[in-house]
C-alpha cells in the first residue's frame, strides 16, 4: 500500500462536497508529475485530502477505489483520473503551518513541492498526520 496527498481549492471542490458525494473521480490534473502520481495509485491506497489556497490544511482521508483511466473532462488521452471514496474526516484539521513546524515532517512533499497537486506521502508522514488529526484540539 502507498500513501498520497491530493489538493483541492475548497471553492472548487471542498471536503464537505467530497463527503456529500462519498465517491468522485479526481479530475483536472494538468501537470505531468501529478499525472504520473495518479498513474501510480493502486486500489486500496490511502489519500490525504488537502484544502489549498483557502485553509491550507489536511482535512480528511480517502481511499482509491478505481485505478487510473482517461479523464472524462477532456479528449486529450494523456490526462487521467482515479476514483476516490471517503474514508475518514479528521477530528482536527492539520494546517500547513503545523506541518512545517513539525521537524518529523520537514521532508514531506507537501513542503518540498508545494505546487504539486498530487504527491506521494511516506508512511511515517501519513501516520504522523493521522495521529495528529485524531487528537483533540491543542
Amino acid at each position: 500500500m502507498k500513501y498520497w496527498l491530493v489538493k483541492s481549492e475548497p471553492y472548487k471542490y471542498s471536503w464537505d462536497e467530497m463527503v456529500k458525494d462519498d465517491t468522485t473521480y479526481w479530475d483536472g490534473v494538468r501537470n505531468y508529475q501529478a499525472r504520473n502520481n495518479l498513474k501510480k495509485m493502486k486500489k486500496g491506497d490511502l489519500v490525504l485530502f488537502y484544502h489549498s489556497n483557502e485553509g491550507k490544511e489536511i482535512v480528511g482521508v480517502t481511499t482509491v477505489i478505481k485505478e487510473y483511466y482517461q479523464d472524462p473532462t477532456t479528449k486529450d488521452p494523456k490526462w487521467v483520473v482515479v476514483d476516490l471514496k471517503v474514508k475518514q474526516t479528521l477530528k482536527r484539521k492539520i494546517s500547513l503551518k503545523e506541518v512545517k513546524e513539525d521537524k518529523r515532517l520537514s521532508d514531506m512533499n507537501l513542503i518540498k513541492q508545494q505546487r504539486l497537486s498530487v504527491s506521494e506521502v511516506k508512511k511515517v508522514h501519513f501516520d504522523i498526520i493521522i495521529r495528529k488529526g485524531n487528537e483533540k484540539e491543542l
